[in-house]
């Protein structure tokens, strides 16, 4: 609705009209949430899984020097029967420097000694540090490709058929595509892919935003093709210097929209399945909290990019920079563009990378009988 309807009344009737509109349909929502207040079944939380995971950190730094002993049933364990223990984990090899928090000392409390399903907690977020910090990497395009897009839309020529399409509406386009994927892909490609390969999700979680990675990449380079036939039509036409009615159609722009919208559907889906399969019980919220501080952190570079290759590529008189001024024409959009699909294929590279050597918690294999699906044993987990 906010891409058609908003827009259209926007468009038509005014932005003040347009933002009355919002405000009321943001007040009915709050209307309707408070309304749900009854009904929610608040679970109150029982501590900060952040300050857990510093509690581990701070007593293993204090403990440094202290031997790990050679049976690890010595460390410190939870007990089972007690009542707020959501999850108990086994120790795991790796990161044997946060085992020294489970050692005791003598020294109680909590920043002093942890037990050993805590330290765990804090390795198994650790482990997904690296798959966090390439995926911000390998998010970085996609932002930027849907505002840089929208900008194009508005020098192209809108028409379908007798209908202007107005260029803020265009977001619609990966919208529909990216609903159309999903039933197709959920529906189609996953079943046929979990008979090959197996797994649940038909394939990994790592895999799955690999796929998604590897469409970004090849959605930039499309970006940068179609925007080099954008302004030769410019030029050819003399209308470099016009803002609006350059003879090439809008839905030129529909083939990187189809990308974007595989990267959502593969990526974005499988990066929150990702983090919040892998997290423990008790880290649920950090694993969600990941996924989207990834969408936030990818922004606030890709903003960083715009400012740095401006920077970067002016002349010494202040002026040409790539992506200086208001006219698009006159930029070099492309080769921003262009700079973007080596960044995508530099991040894909070092997510492959990690990727790889990810160890997953949790079993993804299934034996398939029939209509009824279990988790394999001893399946080996790889990207």
């Amino acid at each position: 609705m906010g891409l058609v309807f908003v827009v259209w009344v926007e468009n038509s009737k005014g932005w003040d009209i347009g933002f009355i509109v919002c405000a009321i349909c943001v007040l009915l929502g709050m209307l309707i949430w408070i309304a749900g207040f009854p009904l929610y079944r608040n679970q109150l939380p029982s501590g900060s899984p952040i300050t857990r995971i510093l509690q581990v950190l701070i007593a293993a730094f204090k403990k440094r020097n202290v031997k790990l002993p050679e049976n690890s049933s010595e460390l410190k364990q939870i007990n089972q029967d007690d009542a707020s223990v959501v999850e108990m984990l086994h120790r795991t090899e790796g990161f044997r420097c946060l085992d020294k928090a489970a050692v005791d000392t003598g020294k109680t409390g909590a920043w002093s000694l942890c037990s050993v399903t805590q330290v765990e907690e804090t390795k198994i977020i650790l482990r997904m540090v690296p798959i966090f910090l390439s995926s911000v990497l390998g998010y970085i395009p996609v932002p930027l490709i849907l505002n840089f897009t929208v900008q194009q839309g508005n020098t192209m020529d809108t028409r379908l058929g007798a209908i202007h399409i107005s260029p803020a509406t265009l977001f619609v386009i990966p919208t529909v595509f990216q609903m159309v994927i999903l039933i197709v892909y959920d529906q189609f490609i996953v079943p046929f892919l979990r008979r090959i390969t197996g797994y649940v999700g038909g394939v990994t979680h790592l895999q799955r935003i690999g796929i998604g990675f590897l469409s970004a990449t090849v959605a930039t380079g499309i970006a940068a093709l179609v925007e080099i036939k954008r302004r030769k039509v410019a030029e050819d036409n003399g209308l470099m210097d016009a803002t609006t009615g350059i003879p090439i159609s809008v839905f030129w722009l529909t083939v990187q929209f189809f990308l974007l919208g595989i990267v959502d559907v593969t990526s974005f889906v499988g990066l929150l399945e990702f983090f919040y399969s892998e997290a423990s019980m008790g880290m649920k919220s950090i694993g969600s909290s990941m996924f989207y501080c990834i969408l936030g952190v990818s922004a606030w570079l890709g903003s960083l990019l715009i400012q740095l290759a401006n920077r970067f590529t002016r002349h010494s008189d202040g002026t040409g920079g790539w992506l200086d001024g208001t006219n698009l024409n006159r930029g070099k959009l492309d080769r921003f563009y262009g700079l973007l699909s080596v960044l995508e294929l530099v991040s894909l590279f070092i997510y492959m990378f990690f990727a790889r050597r990810y160890v997953y918690r949790n079993d993804q294999k299934v034996v398939v009988d029939g209509d009824n699906k279990s988790p394999s044993e001893g399946a080996i987990n790889v990207i």
